[in-house]
């Protein structure tokens, strides 16, 4: 196995990108000057050393970057404070021992823009319409048509390649809104910018780029149910009110499909959690529920809830390193692995590309804030199992919308059938493989789930929330009351039995107007919702600088980490 230092300097050498990678200057020794004039003895000239133009970024406690460099035998061209670093020139033999140098990522210099986060893969090419065939289902005239993707999520903003592509729905006091509306601010805009992003990877148009980065199922329609606002938190009550209403009004806006990027770290049972509940009532329903897996890896036991419901289709990430073809994809530190914590099943179901994904920035967004990205025309990247999942839902969508009678059940067993491997061996990392749309177009027989337990939805609500709390917004500097225990995000208490009316078979729980409980008047912020334990934005020290995924802001864990 190769040493990182060796890994770095291979990157080095096989690095792809429109300018110089690695610009390594030839020494150039000079012909001897011999003086004769006075028979002194024949001098020859000083070899410059080969030099060659790098990044040094420092990413955590270490040297500073240009302290490296001039201990290197380097000098600094020029100061980099917004990527953390310098340009510099080093002498190219003493790279390897600058890249090993811990605290430090060091990545060839090339001809790009300098804003936000810059890496190696702000020239990466985003393929992953191509990896999982959606290419090919649309050119087939498969896109998506009479497919609704509901999204709970924080919002979608109105932006050209959306139009006409978000359903309205019936307002509360009459007349019809952009969203359902239970994120506690004031109307749809998705001011965290994680749902804009998402419904592009679903049902993009492309109408801002010439279709470059159309979505997976341009012609599928997007239901927003936002929960969340600029900050990206919300409690799990509000998440259990938004799956019941997508469940009540499945109907009358076609929801076949509905998309969970996000989770939290409880590690109660699934049989007991009123978050499983919710999520296989709705797949009881017809919906096939796609589920990211949490950016909390590489250990075991790190899925997330409600990804470790059995019922759901749970998706983890692979890098697709910007070719369609899988023999170069690479299983990122970030995806969660299995077992699922608390019942020891085994997740992620499927995987799909979910690295330097291009799609939609919400302009005025958190994330386009906090981040600020070199793309334009209202794109940027994010890596994530959010954006996996995105890709995964798209592709339902496209096989829905080719086979109407598909059900959910259908669903999972065709993409996990016709899987494919080769990114990685190992069921806990990344379940049956990568999908392939096209391939699971043609599948043979089968049903997914036979014989499963269902969740009884009996259990704790706050154990349900894991170490992932909120609190609502307080007065002006004074601080808000944490949602706990048997709250709800409007401090109601919950009541389990009232959540979980009727059988299995009756039609009682989808007809509940527990959702209509007025979620909308309290408004929320992050309280313990940052998370911690995201790998991808330095990929553990590595110096592999196609690993850099961008960097984290509020709940990465859950929604990834940007570009």
């Amino acid at each position: 196995m190769l040493s990182s230092v060796n890994r770095w300097w291979r990157m080095a050498a096989i690095l792809t990108v429109p300018a110089v990678a690695a610009v390594a200057i030839g020494a150039h020794p000079s012909a001897p000057v011999t003086r004769t004039d006075d028979e002194r003895p024949a001098v020859s000239a000083p070899v410059r050393a080969a030099m060659s133009t790098v990044i040094v970024q420092e990413r955590g406690a270490g040297i500073a970057a240009g302290a490296a460099v001039a201990q290197a035998g380097g000098q600094v061209t020029r100061d980099l404070p917004v990527v953390n670093g310098v340009a510099a020139t080093v002498p190219t033999e003493n790279l390897p021992a600058l890249a090993a140098r811990p605290g430090l990522i060091v990545t060839p210099n090339s001809a790009m823009t300098v804003q936000g986060t810059v890496s190696a893969s702000a020239t990466t090419t985003s393929v992953y319409r191509k990896v999982v065939g959606a290419d090919d289902l649309n050119a087939d005239g498969y896109n998506g048509s009479g497919v609704t993707v509901a999204l709970i999520d924080t919002g979608v903003a109105a932006v050209p390649d959306l139009v006409g592509k978000v359903l309205p729905v019936a307002g509360p006091t009459g007349g019809t809104q952009p969203c359902v509306n239970l994120s506690g601010e004031p109307d749809c805009s998705d001011r965290y910018g994680h749902g804009t992003f998402m419904a592009g990877i679903i049902a993009g148009s492309g109408a801002s780029s010439g279709g470059t980065h159309q979505g997976m199922a341009p012609d599928a329609r997007i239901v927003s149910v936002k929960i969340a606002g600029a900050d990206g938190s919300a409690d799990v009550s509000n998440v259990l009110a938004a799956i019941q209403w997508v469940v009540s009004f499945k109907d009358a806006y076609g929801i076949k499909v509905l998309n969970l990027s996000l989770g939290t770290d409880s590690t109660q049972s699934y049989r007991t959690d009123p978050l499983n509940y919710a999520v296989e009532r709705a797949w009881a329903s017809g919906i096939a529920v796609v589920v990211a897996a949490a950016n909390r890896g590489p250990g075991t036991g790190t899925i997330s809830k409600p990804g470790d419901d059995p019922w759901v289709i749970t998706v983890g990430a692979i890098d697709d390193r910007g070719t369609p073809g899988l023999g170069d994809d690479h299983l990122p530190d970030f995806t969660s692995r299995g077992p699922t914590a608390a019942d020891g099943l085994a997740k992620p179901d499927v995987v799909a590309p979910g690295a330097h994904i291009v799609s939609l920035q919400a302009p005025g967004s958190s994330i386009a804030t906090n981040v600020p990205t070199s793309m334009t025309g209202g794109y940027r990247k994010g890596s994530g199992t959010s954006m996996a999942t995105a890709v995964v839902s798209g592709a339902a969508a496209l096989l829905i919308g080719a086979d109407p009678s598909m059900t959910p059940d259908r669903l999972k067993f065709a993409l996990g059938s016709t899987a494919r491997s080769g990114v990685d061996d190992d069921v806990m990392s990344v379940g049956a493989g990568v999908i392939s749309a096209t391939a699971a177009r043609s599948a043979g027989a089968g049903l997914a789930n036979q014989g499963l337990d269902r969740s009884n939805g009996l259990g704790s609500l706050d154990a349900s929330r894991g170490t992932v709390q909120v609190r609502t917004q307080g007065l002006v500097g004074l601080p808000g009351t944490v949602v706990s225990g048997t709250q709800t995000a409007q401090l109601l208490l919950w009541d389990p039995l009232g959540f979980v009316t009727g059988n299995w078979s009756g039609p009682t729980w989808y007809l509940s107007t527990w959702y209509l409980a007025g979620w909308s008047a309290v408004a929320w912020e992050g309280s313990k919702w940052q998370g911690s334990k995201w790998q991808g934005s330095k990929w553990q020290g590595q110096s592999d600088p196609t690993s850099m995924y961008g960097s984290k802001w509020q709940g990465s864990d859950w929604y990834g980490a940007w570009e």
